[in-house]
């Protein structure tokens, strides 16, 4: 049953996020697309809600539980950008919006634009071991309780695998291409 909801969660992020840039940039009804998209949240807490009850019903704490932990905590870090991201994108496309800013590519201000993105997979982790944590102390019983560890862990390695290729950028910037920057000529102004 977790599965299916969290299934059911994602397919309605998507259609509540595509329903809400339709009626935002498509139908010119903006407050009521904004509407739409601040309905995501609900998703959200509807699924550790459903997942509180199994556990309280007896279910068995297992991988399930813990997948919902983490797609509640990467929807908390991420579910914002991914709109406004998307969000860019369409008002471009469909209402003649500026051109969505692309991440930097080189150097200092791509490391950065990479450690941002890791501190966001870092509050994913950190939002789902609190979950998984509350989860365990609601149990209670240490011998029924060992995957939602397992899935902390899982989290963590997730964010520390993150980290170690964020910090890489900074190691090893990657340099911007030679022709490129002859492509910038210097611009002259003329007294």
């Amino acid at each position: 049953m977790i599965v299916t909801l969290i299934v059911i969660c994602e397919v309605g992020f998507w259609v509540l996020l595509a329903a809400g840039l339709a009626t935002r940039y498509l139908l010119k009804m903006p407050r009521l697309g904004a509407g739409l998209l601040l309905l995501e949240p609900l998703l959200e807490i509807v699924l550790l809600v459903v997942t509180a009850i199994d556990l309280k019903n007896g279910a068995e704490p297992d991988w399930k539980h813990g997948l919902a932990a983490l797609y509640i905590g990467y929807t908390v870090a991420y579910g914002h950008y991914t709109i406004k991201w998307i969000d860019a994108r369409v008002a471009h496309r469909f209402a003649g919006g500026p051109p969505p800013v692309k991440p930097p590519q080189y150097g200092t201000a791509r490391a950065k634009h990479e450690a941002k993105l890791w501190l966001r997979t870092v509050l994913a982790a950190a939002v789902a071991v609190a979950l998984l944590q509350i989860a365990i102390w609601y149990v209670g019983d240490d011998g029924r309780t060992g995957s939602l560890s397992s899935w902390q862990f899982t989290a963590l390695r997730a964010a520390g695998i993150h980290g170690l290729i964020a910090l890489t950028y900074t190691i090893w910037p990657k340099k911007q291409p030679a022709e490129a920057k002859s492509e910038r000529k210097p611009v002259r102004i003329e007294r």
